[in-house]
């Protein structure tokens, strides 16, 4: 699937659930349906029942406003509890135009993505829970698998594509950030985290937080989001460009042959040592380049989660 035509297209439906089921059945078809482990005390919402399964849990009072059979589904229904993570610092507005919004630029493609990995969740019952930080947490909800706490995640990313005015001049404090998230998940998560990895902190500080969640026994996937020709190749004409810092509303302005060379050394050193450290506190690291398929981020989480069973 191509990003760029393909959102274009839908985007005119303005319903992010409908988008993400388009992207996913235009990548995968028929998830296997793991089988359910146990249930818990915290009631969630229902299925119908399958014949021939236990009777244990059949809810009684809704047959008989229904005369229909279904089954009670919990919290605790699911293989697996996974913490969406998404950076929506400034610099996450990367292309921008202003008074312009994208649909192509690295929050609506991390948006676009975590979208389509709520609703492979949810196709194999996996719990999901949804985190939106800048300089501190805009929005957090605990993994949970109901039906109405998925609209809720639905609408939370829906709006960062109708609001993206309001993220300007947005910093990122990625390693708080991660501590507290750390803290206030279900232990053993799977975290994915989408972010450009552009931190006002240095890499020993975002390390120590991607630290905390390994020593918190969560898994961690995460995505490197970037438009790559022009924010790790420089690719743009050799005419003079005014470049603004989305954080800051900083500017510069200046020629990009005159330091095409030392940027990409500069880019390309410093995030070979992030996918080195990495592997050394074994956290999978992905990059999404905004401008390739949606499959190379699908891909990924498949692989990962395969790994985890």
């Amino acid at each position: 699937m191509n990003n760029l035509l393909d959102i274009q297209q839908l985007q005119q439906f303005d319903n992010l659930e409908f988008i993400s089921r388009e992207v996913v059945e235009g990548f995968i078809t028929g998830l296997h349906r793991s089988p359910f482990h146990g249930f818990s005390v915290e009631f969630a919402e229902h299925r119908l029942y399958n014949t021939g399964e236990s009777t244990k849990h059949l809810d009684w009072r809704l047959f008989a406003r229904t005369d229909r059979l279904f089954v009670k589904q919990y919290e605790e229904e699911t293989n697996l509890r996974c913490q969406l993570v998404i950076d929506t610092s400034s610099s996450m507005l990367f292309p921008f135009e202003k008074g312009k919004p994208s649909r192509t630029n690295k929050l609506a493609f991390s948006v676009y993505s975590a979208a389509a990995i709520i609703y492979l969740l949810r196709k194999q019952r996996d719990a999901v829970g949804l985190s939106l930080f800048s300089d501190e947490i805009g929005f957090h909800s605990t993994a949970r698998l109901s039906s109405v706490h998925i609209d809720l995640l639905y609408n939370q990313l829906g709006s960062l594509l109708r609001q993206e005015q309001a993220l300007l001049q947005k910093r990122t404090n990625t390693a708080d950030v991660l501590h507290m998230i750390a803290e206030n998940i279900h232990k053993r998560s799977l975290v994915i985290l989408f972010s450009d990895l552009i931190a006002q902190e240095n890499t020993d500080e975002l390390f120590e937080a991607l630290q905390h969640l390994k020593y918190n026994k969560h898994e961690v996937l995460l995505f490197h989001v970037s438009d790559h020709r022009q924010e790790h190749e420089f690719d743009f004409g050799n005419q003079p460009y005014r470049f603004v810092d989305l954080e800051t509303g900083e500017h510069l302005r200046l020629s990009p042959r005159e330091l095409r060379t030392n940027y990409r050394k500069a880019v390309s050193e410093y995030f070979e040592e992030i996918r080195v450290r990495c592997g050394q506190y074994h956290i999978d690291m992905a990059e999404a380049d905004i401008n390739e398929d949606f499959k190379h981020v699908l891909y990924s989480y498949l692989l990962k989660r395969k790994r985890l069973f």
